[in-house]
């Protein structure tokens, strides 16, 4: 999965501080459990990774020396969001069973 340059920058920020990778991985896995429609969970993951992008943006290196040179358009988080739930709320699969025979 390729992440464009503003996804690519947070999950770099965020890998390399452990509070914030922390925080991310319990919010990721609580989303992911409250809810079967992983499609849902990503598109509102999406627009806090983007509202946190945002926040950052306005007093953290990189974002701020980014949002000053190009400014701060809107940009999809999407990847990002499906990445870490891929990485931090795998689905869980059901074991196949084993047939049992009765001797029949």
């Amino acid at each position: 999965m390729s992440l464009n340059r503003n996804e690519q920058m947070l999950c770099d920020y965020v890998v390399a501080n452990a509070d914030e990778r922390h925080f991310w991985e319990e919010k990721v896995r609580a989303r992911a459990k409250e809810s079967q429609d992983r499609h849902a969970v990503a598109a509102s993951l999406a627009e806090e990774l983007w509202r946190y992008f945002e926040e950052r943006s306005g007093v953290v290196e990189p974002f701020r020396g980014q949002a000053l040179r190009d400014g701060l358009s809107r940009t999809s988080m999407r990847n990002l969001a499906d990445l870490w739930l891929r990485q931090w709320a795998p689905i869980k699969t059901k074991a196949a069973r084993t047939p049992t025979y009765d001797g029949y």
